[in-house]
């Protein structure tokens, strides 16, 4: 995501990279240059102008004139100004009500019905909450039929009644049924609808005045760039809403809806899609969002990730196996299918700092690890349990029946043979701290 904005903020900056000092010359210039950038990317003129002139506004501060490096100092600047500009800081949904009901809007095909599953997920997993969805789509046909087969994927129950034409009776109905049945989170998946089809607005500011929610969350697809800006004022006139939902944002290379649609409808982005699987939903933190623009990376989202797919017992299982050098192919394809769930590899690896910079030109599927996969599960059982007992005869068997050639295998087990001595080392205090006390030298 970002990817086209990120290059050309980076080419933006190296016009300061070996600049001795900050000068109106050399800001104009670049700041020229950034607001080419943010207008690429598909970002409201209005934005683009007013950003660009409040940071050469502060870059020109007399605090900022004796700055030794002027392209960090930017940098730094230009953080601050971005986090800003997409809200300054993370929106929480607000959850206290008993049940909370939720109301999701937006245009055909942005995304909503997915979107609800994957939220009614994160609700269930991360704030262990107790969903119902209520579907509310009586027009589009198999719209209740897809919101039951998220329902049952993630484990929650809809409700539906395929006999009514009433949208706001539905709504009464199903916030009457999680009263009933303990749910503490309604969420309501309603009909897609244009801006300009009156009869459609009227019809969900009827659903929001007789059920009353608390959060009404706006669904828009980001790859449609300013037309999602525009869309999502039209709607917050009639709606109110209390949040955006930006859908698609892995495909979205310009980031123009994500720079420009909280200043213009003043209303928060509380989350992003970032993929199809029901956990590639992630609450939209601007800071985090800023530093990845500038190529700087998001640990902090990495590592939440991580923490949410990595159980604590099997963490602590696998420690005492590496402190036993016993790690073996049965751990490591299960430590592959928990870094699958994580989300889509490139996206993962954008997150390292300076990593997005080099992998902006290679193209990293989600069958990146088939190959290895298809190796380890071409092994036998012993052979996964006891990596030394793989002969070069069992290697040319493991190729044949994974279809990869011997190379691919031989590969495998260097860089498995590597990781496992690694891994030895990191579990041993001793070992560790002479690599510590080395890292100065290296």
């Amino acid at each position: 995501m970002f990817e086209n904005l990120s290059d050309k903020l980076d080419r933006a900056f190296k016009v300061l990279k070996g600049q001795g000092s900050i000068t109106e010359i050399n800001v104009a210039e670049t700041m020229k240059e950034i607001r080419k950038a943010l207008l690429d990317a598909d970002v409201n003129y209005k934005t683009a102008k007013t950003f660009t002139d409040d940071v050469r506004t502060k870059a020109m501060g007399e605090n900022v004139l004796s700055a030794i490096s002027p392209g960090q100092l930017l940098t730094k600047l230009m953080n601050d100004e971005l986090t800003a500009l997409m809200g300054g800081t993370t929106a929480d949904l607000e959850l206290k009500a008993s049940p909370t009901i939720i109301l999701i809007a937006g245009l055909n095909g942005a995304g909503k019905t997915t979107f609800t599953g994957k939220l009614a997920n994160y609700l269930k997993t991360q704030k262990g909450k107790k969903p119902l969805l209520v579907a509310d789509d009586i027009y589009r046909p198999a719209a209740i039929d897809q919101l039951e087969v998220l329902g049952q994927q993630v484990g929650i129950p809809v409700y539906s009644n395929r006999d009514s034409k009433d949208p706001v009776a539905i709504a009464l109905e199903g916030i009457a049924q999680a009263k009933q049945n303990g749910n503490n989170v309604v969420i309501i998946d309603t009909a897609g609808r244009l801006a300009i089809d009156e009869a459609m607005m009227v019809e969900i500011e009827k659903v929001k005045a007789a059920i009353n929610p608390h959060e009404i969350l706006f669904v828009v697809d980001s790859m449609t760039g300013q037309d999602a800006v525009n869309t999502a004022k039209v709607f917050n006139d009639r709606l109110d809403f209390t949040g955006v939902v930006l859908t698609k944002l892995d495909g979205d290379t310009r980031g123009g809806a994500a720079l420009s649609i909280k200043s213009v409808v003043n209303k928060p982005i509380k989350f992003i899609g970032t993929g199809e699987k029901m956990e590639a939903l992630d609450v939209f933190h601007p800071d985090r969002m800023a530093s990845r623009i500038l190529g700087m990376g998001d640990v902090v989202s990495l590592v939440e990730r991580a923490q949410q797919q990595f159980d604590e017992k099997e963490a602590a299982e696998l420690q005492k196996k590496i402190r036993k050098n016993k790690f073996d192919f049965n751990d490591f394809y299960g430590q592959i299918q928990q870094i699958k769930k994580m989300g889509n590899m490139k996206d993962l690896m954008g997150m390292i700092p300076g990593v997005g910079k080099m992998m902006k030109d290679v193209e990293v599927g989600d069958d990146a690890f088939k190959s290895i996969e298809a190796i380890i599960q071409s092994m036998t059982p012993k052979e996964k349990e006891n990596p030394d007992l793989i002969t070069p005869s069992r290697r040319n068997r493991i190729a044949k029946g994974s279809g990869t050639d011997l190379q691919e295998v031989n590969r495998l087990m260097k860089q498995f043979d590597d990781m496992r001595k690694v891994m030895k080392q990191m579990s041993n205090p001793a070992a560790m701290a002479n690599m510590m006390r080395r890292m100065p030298k290296m």
